[in-house]
């Protein structure tokens, strides 16, 4: 496998909207340990595929407890009480952005090897998979601010040299590929 890098906005791969993971094999795995490598090297506490480029429905997630993986998640129930929290993120470095989010979700997924789960997160671990489930929807934390806020960040990234980048996403350049099929 290649070596893994955290896309920045405004690359396109930040947009995409995943697809399923079907393939629970042993390239699957390699990716899996790749991304928790690179999110606890860069000091972070969940990585979604499409931060790195790829088109898979999955994130990995260490918000204290432990590494936790997660494939083709789904929140099944969402708690009614929302609190705020300041959030940042590695493909947006040095922004924060004050996301009101539920306290409580209820997620069906699968492990990496494809073993389904239904768990309830709370806490900051709630805010973590909510977060990185975005991600794989195409949205970001700077989509949560208001439309003039937002202007004037994404200003902001550009004057400090990020620049939007060509399409160097798995996804984007090998659609119709098995993920097994990009080495």
């Amino acid at each position: 496998m290649n070596s893994l890098e955290v896309k920045k906005y405004p690359d396109s791969c930040l947009r995409i909207k995943t697809r399923p993971v079907e393939d629970f094999d042993k390239d699957l795995s390699e990716t899996v340990a790749a991304m928790a490598d690179l999110m606890y090297v860069s000091q972070g506490i969940g990585l979604a595929a499409t931060q790195v480029g790829l088109g898979l429905s999955i994130l990995v997630m260490d918000p204290g407890d432990g590494l936790a993986v997660l494939a083709n998640p789904r929140i099944t129930e969402r708690s009614s009480k929302k609190t705020r929290l300041e959030e940042g993120c590695l493909s947006v470095p040095g922004i924060t952005v004050s996301v009101n989010r539920p306290e409580e979700v209820k997620v069906r997924y699968q492990d990496e090897r494809g073993e389904f789960f239904l768990k309830t997160f709370t806490g900051l671990a709630a805010k973590v998979v909510q977060h990185e489930m975005d991600h794989l929807a195409g949205t970001l934390i700077i989509d949560h601010m208001d439309p003039v806020s937002r202007f004037f960040v994404s200003r902001k990234l550009r004057k400090n040299g990020f620049k939007t980048e060509k399409r160097t996403c798995e996804v984007v350049c090998n659609a119709g590929k098995r993920h097994s099929d990009r080495t």
